[in-house]
């Protein structure tokens, strides 16, 4: 399963809008203005399902993950040199990035590749390619993309 996440034009806040292959709405996403980001995702319908809150006064980044309103887990940054390292305590995740920071592999414990995403160059704003292996997986392979641009946009 293949999802398309780009940043929308104007936006003061951090506004997605997240697309299935065919170009059909898949969740639409809308940040609030919050002590750190807060970014709250809904369906195609506009329900609330999931949110992800930055924690703030962390030595290395960390995002704290809801879906329905109840805490699922978090996503750690590891201390590395030269690529980019995430640990999700919730699932038995860990994500690897390359050293340009734009494509990441999300593996489970076992090593079994969950998503891969891919951050395209040549857009005017922030657009990502997200492939899931199970479609379950979708909306935290979302979450996971979703806290790594907050991290990278909060470096610039």
């Amino acid at each position: 399963m293949k999802l398309l996440f780009k940043q929308r034009y104007f936006s003061w806040f951090d506004s997605y809008d997240v697309y299935y292959e065919d170009g059909s709405v898949a969740y639409t996403v809308q940040g609030q203005l919050s002590w750190g980001h807060k970014i709250h995702i809904n369906d195609s319908h506009g329900i609330h399902i999931a949110t992800v809150k930055e924690k703030v006064f962390t030595w290395l980044p960390r995002f704290e993950f809801f879906v329905g309103g109840a805490y699922v887990g978090s996503l750690k940054k590891k201390f590395t040199f030269i690529h980019p390292s995430y640990e999700m305590d919730f699932k038995g995740w860990c994500a690897t990035g390359n050293f340009i920071q734009r494509d990441y592999v999300i593996t489970e414990a076992s090593g079994a590749t969950v998503a891969s995403i891919s951050k395209q160059i040549l857009n005017f704003t922030d657009t990502y390619v997200i492939e899931v292996a199970n479609p379950q997986d979708a909306l935290y392979a979302l979450l996971f993309t979703l806290a790594v641009d907050t991290e990278k946009c909060d470096q610039n």
